[in-house]
């Protein structure tokens, strides 16, 4: 597991960098991300070849972790990012931590390399680290990688209170300002949109290679993964037509995995090239992305605003955040233009007022949506900036944060049509 204190430290440029160089040295990789987001995933792919899956210790029950981490058959290494710093959940059942990258991590039996930015510190970084490895037993620091590192000296001095403090240092890695991975309003830009990114990651690789002792690296992997068999989630439809392109982008890969692996037909279509989804789809499912930057394109896709509406009135059409704001009746841009979208929903959402929404999401529906029955409870993750200044249609469901406290973002129904703010992980089980 490559986690941090924090955020913002340089783990996924480690992660990116290690998954490259260790696939070119011939070993077989399996990348996971810790936690709820959905960018990180399509980096990883893109590093070392290998689909990434997404592993939350919140959102999902042990059987499901075991059916992902089963993903990794073949692999000879398992590397997982974690996100935000290693011990950060959330309090629900009364404890701190839940769904934290150290949770997984114990569950797993799998090691932690802790990526310290030792910037204005040297020797204080050792006591960082030493609460780190002290703060939970269960959880193994297996070393240290320093990030922006000043100097020769900057780094004798660190790793000096390293020594001191019993932790091995399994790379140093100077200062660099040109290693930064371009970012936007929910993080960095998605995988499809980077420039140049085989360049950048190579470019990674070969700093990681002059700075990290890769073999000591290796040397520490261990850990069998959660006991006991599980499946990926069942497909909601036999024929699902999935958009996919750069405004539509965040689908879970362990629910698509899950849909293949059980024998739906994944039919991708792009909503920005003016695509409409296959006419014998069963099911169009909308995922979320960034619709608020192409609203204008969206709503000059005729083809795919008439096949959406064509499909609505026979068979469901689904959408998850941006999919949901398609889904509405316009869409404000940051600019307060109003875009027309297809109008299977009254939503109306604005990117112009701009309100941080963001956490884990438990709904239990008030009717049926694609794959999943009335009152069924469902486990998923909220992260966007768009507000809702219409929603005259039924809620979908009663929608909780993960300490039980209401969430207004209820989603909505309407006929064939569903959508929520939420991106789905699983089924709650029972």
């Amino acid at each position: 597991m490559v986690s941090a204190p924090a955020s913002g430290t340089g783990k996924t440029t480690v992660m990116l960098g290690l998954l490259r160089a260790l696939a070119e040295d011939g070993f077989g990789v399996q990348p996971f991300k810790s936690g709820p987001d959905y960018i990180d995933p399509a980096f990883h792919r893109a590093a070392c070849g290998r689909a990434s899956f997404n592993l939350d210790s919140w959102a999902m029950d042990e059987g499901l972790l075991s059916a992902i981490a089963a993903r990794a058959h073949g692999a000879d290494l398992c590397v997982a990012e974690g996100a935000m710093g290693l011990f950060d959940g959330v309090a629900t059942r009364g404890r701190t931590g839940f769904g934290a990258s150290a949770e997984i991590a114990r569950k797993m039996g799998w090691p932690v390399i802790l990526v310290l930015d030792v910037g204005g510190q040297a020797q204080s970084a050792a006591a960082t680290a030493l609460g780190f490895a002290r703060y939970d037993p269960d959880v193994q620091i297996a070393g240290v990688i320093l990030n922006r590192v000043a100097s020769p000296r900057h780094e004798r001095l660190t790793r000096l209170g390293m020594a001191r403090a019993g932790l091995p240092v399994l790379g140093a890695l100077p200062r660099r300002g040109d290693l930064a991975l371009p970012e936007r309003h929910l993080g960095l830009v998605q995988a499809v949109e980077h420039a140049d990114l085989e360049t950048a990651i190579a470019g990674y690789a070969a700093f990681l290679r002059a700075h990290v002792d890769l073999a000591a690296i290796r040397a520490v992997a261990c850990g069998t993964g959660p006991k006991g068999a599980g499946a990926l989630p069942t497909p909601p439809a036999q024929r699902i037509a999935l958009a996919q392109d750069a405004a539509f982008s965040f689908a879970y890969p362990h629910l698509v995995q899950g849909w293949r692996a059980a024998g739906a037909e994944i039919l991708p279509f792009s909503p920005l090239a003016d695509e409409a989804p296959d006419p014998s789809a069963d099911l169009v499912w909308l995922p979320g992305g960034y619709p608020e930057l192409h609203a204008g394109r969206l709503a000059a896709a005729t083809r795919f605003l008439d096949g959406v509406r064509q499909h609505a009135r026979t068979r469901p059409v689904h959408g998850e955040c941006g999919g949901y704001m398609a889904m509405g009746q316009a869409l404000v841009d940051k600019d307060g233009h109003r875009h027309a979208m297809a109008g299977l929903l009254g939503l109306v959402t604005s990117y112009e007022c701009r309100k941080f929404h963001l956490g884990y999401r438990r709904a239990v529906l008030d009717g049926p949506m694609p794959g999943h029955r009335s009152g069924a409870a469902l486990k998923g993750h909220e992260f966007h900036y768009s507000t809702i200044l219409e929603q005259p249609d039924a809620p979908l469901a009663s929608v909780t944060d993960a300490d039980g406290n209401p969430v207004p973002e209820t989603g909505s129904r309407r006929g064939h049509a569903t959508g929520t703010f939420f991106h789905l992980i699983a089924g709650e089980a029972g």
